[in-house]
């Protein structure tokens, strides 16, 4: 399994942001027998993180505080930006999986028509909450710092990602 790219975001005044880095995997590929689809969302599931939905990514830049989350890429491409406002834009296709921080900011800035994704979140965390900018306060950070680290990566499962970067 290849390590993870690490990407980093500060408070911008807006969108909290985590302390933990969002992990960005490239390239997964369907297991034989399986669609890129089914060998996501069953590797996910392997990791404790189970699926919750299938669809895209919103528009507009929101966060959550209640939970970390997945976001598996299986059709099409888009442009994401994460952080914030003064974030990063990132490019993803089908096979790149995208590990969200609780906090951590996100929201489709472009995507092909056939743009889709499976999401999840760590076992016990599937109360996801959705949170805008204006949400940014001092009782919605301190709700996210309880957030507990998972014990497994999605992708990597006990061995990188969550569990080395994470620290």
């Amino acid at each position: 399994m290849k390590k993870p790219q690490t990407l980093s975001f500060q408070d911008d005044g807006s969108i909290p942001n985590s302390r933990y880095p969002a992990l960005l995997y490239r390239g997964l590929t369907a297991e034989h027998g399986r669609s890129l689809v089914e060998t996501l969302e069953a590797l996910f599931e392997q990791n404790d993180w189970p699926v919750q939905w299938r669809g895209g990514v919103f528009d507009y830049h929101h966060f959550h505080s209640t939970a970390h989350e997945v976001l598996g890429v299986y059709d099409g491409a888009a442009t994401l930006r994460l952080g914030g406002e003064q974030g990063e834009d990132i490019e993803v296709s089908a096979g790149d999986v995208i590990v969200l921080p609780a906090g951590t900011g996100h929201c489709r800035i472009s995507a092909s028509n056939d743009f889709a994704l499976t999401a999840g979140y760590p076992r016990g965390q599937g109360d996801w909450d959705i949170c805008r900018g204006s949400d940014n306060t001092p009782a919605i950070r301190q709700r996210i710092e309880a957030v507990p680290r998972p014990a497994l990566d999605p992708v990597a499962g006990d061995a990188g990602g969550v569990v080395d970067d994470w620290v």
